[in-house]
């Protein structure tokens, strides 16, 4: 069953990730659908979403929201994200209560796609564009935004294992462990001058809702994310964004470059949501822009998303530019999945 097996391969990577209370969870689900328990009616229409859908966390984040909205206090005190501890066997308990005293609200909630607009990636979006970005100044353009906190990139701080440090010294957010080295990142008068997002359900990192939205998609023991987070809504009440309600290929075209500036299209781990012709327009409408490139008026792609170096590789994390007026497309380095640490290479 489709269901069995992506949850199966999510309780495996919550694990290695580290977060041991949705790998339980999910290992829980797993058995409770296979008996018929009441997952089965709570998923029910959703057996065949492809394994990119994220359905598992979903599932998990749209209960997370109810535990941080205060509806579910039953289920509260073992999730760390509300000051509880976790406990695998009363913690499962309570989880499955919820889905029968709340399952239609889980149901609705399924519909909308996780929205996590993770803040470690920032780490290596912006250190791709301190190794690419010269001196001109930038313009910054990202697809599949969410509230746009990674455009925000700049403002945070970046800490180095050997005490040396990027970014916004004073930060509210601080990564620690960034990148193991920082002498491949060699730019050094950075200036963001634009920034500009799109999607198509744009979350308002101001509002309280939005602000909700963000936290549930947060595995609830994974404290030093939730942290980040945090200090980046923080960030965004002083770093205004424009965050656009619209489609990936039709905000791409309409993209230009302006003389005497790099502008910049970015995105993380959302290449997969695109259907594939959406893929194909989507590819399209970033070479046109860069076929107008010239070498005072650059144009370059920054992505942080799964891909295979060959067809037979395994699946990695790459970091992967394309600056044009060239247009060659470069691995820049591999980033854990929630963005931290990368590597880089040469």
């Amino acid at each position: 069953m489709k269901i069995v097996e992506t949850f199966q391969a999510q309780a495996r990577a919550c694990d290695e990730l580290g977060s041991p209370l949705y790998g339980e969870l999910l290992r829980r689900l797993v058995d409770d659908y296979e008996r018929g328990g009441v997952s089965t009616a709570v998923l029910a229409g959703h057996e065949n979403d492809s394994g990119p859908s994220a359905l598992a966390l979903r599932l998990l984040g749209s209960v997370h929201r109810l535990v941080l909205a205060g509806e579910v206090p039953e289920l509260a005190v073992f999730y760390p994200s509300v000051g509880g501890e976790w406990d695998p066997v009363l913690g499962w308990e309570a989880f499955e209560q919820v889905l029968h005293s709340h399952g239609g609200e889980v149901r609705s909630l399924l519909n909308q796609p996780p929205q996590t607009n993770e803040v470690g990636r920032a780490a290596a979006l912006y250190g791709g564009l301190l190794r690419i970005s010269g001196d001109l100044p930038v313009r910054l353009f990202e697809i599949g935004s969410s509230a746009g906190l990674t455009l925000r990139a700049d403002h945070y701080r970046y800490d180095l294992a050997d005490g040396s440090s990027y970014g916004r010294p004073d930060s509210p957010v601080r990564i620690a462990d960034a990148w193991p080295l920082g002498s491949l990142l060699t730019a050094t008068g950075l200036r963001i001058v634009e920034r500009v997002g799109s999607d198509i359900a744009p979350v308002d990192p101001l509002s309280e809702q939005g602000r909700l939205t963000l936290t549930s998609y947060v595995w609830p023991d994974m404290t030093e994310r939730l942290a980040r987070l945090r200090g980046a809504l923080e960030v965004a009440r002083e770093v205004p964004a424009d965050i656009r309600r619209e489609d990936a290929v039709s905000f791409l075209r309409a993209i230009e470059p302006v003389p005497e500036h790099l502008t910049v299209v970015w995105h993380s781990v959302m290449w997969q949501y695109l259907s594939p012709s959406d893929q194909e327009a989507g590819t399209a409408a970033i070479e046109a822009l860069g076929a107008q490139a010239s070498a005072s008026a650059p144009v370059a792609q920054l992505s942080l998303e799964p891909g295979r170096r060959t067809p037979s590789s395994s699946h990695e994390f790459l970091v992967t530019a394309r600056v044009w007026p060239d247009g060659e497309r470069r691995i820049l380095g591999v980033a854990a999945p929630h963005g931290v640490p990368v590597a880089w290479e040469v």
